[in-house]
């Protein structure tokens, strides 16, 4: 049990690491809806929705991997993803493994713990004493 708990002493790191590549991920999402690119077999419509689905993700995905304004754009991200998961993806059955939701599922609670959590190492938060 000495080794779990020593562990404890990187959770700021391990928190960086998974906002960051969170992040990353996040930034696809956008990119492919703004820019199409990765090449998608079903290209987005830019419509209202999908364009300011596109803002958020790829902005906000800019700025949680940077770790700037970490909190308030998790916040965000959160909300936009639980939307996203009752308009786009519950309509189509009841259960995520079924529905493709499984992403914004995990995105959306991702994102809720960075409100709770912070941005974890490695984030310009920290300089800025946020």
């Amino acid at each position: 049990m000495k080794l779990l708990e020593s562990l404890s002493q990187y959770r700021p790191q391990a928190l960086g690491v998974l906002r960051i590549m969170t992040a990353l991920q996040f930034i696809e999402h956008g990119s492919q809806k703004l820019f199409d690119f990765p090449l998608s077999a079903q290209p987005h419509a830019l419509s209202g929705l999908t364009l300011t689905a596109g803002i958020l993700e790829f902005a906000g995905g800019i700025l949680l991997a940077l770790g700037l304004f970490t909190r308030p754009v998790a916040f965000l991200l959160a909300g936009e993803m639980a939307i996203a998961y009752f308009m786009a993806h519950m309509p189509r059955d009841f259960f995520p493994v079924n529905n493709s939701g499984d992403a914004a599922i995990s995105f959306c609670f991702i994102f809720l713990y960075l409100v709770f959590a912070g941005s974890g190492a490695f984030a310009l938060d920290n300089r800025r004493g946020a």
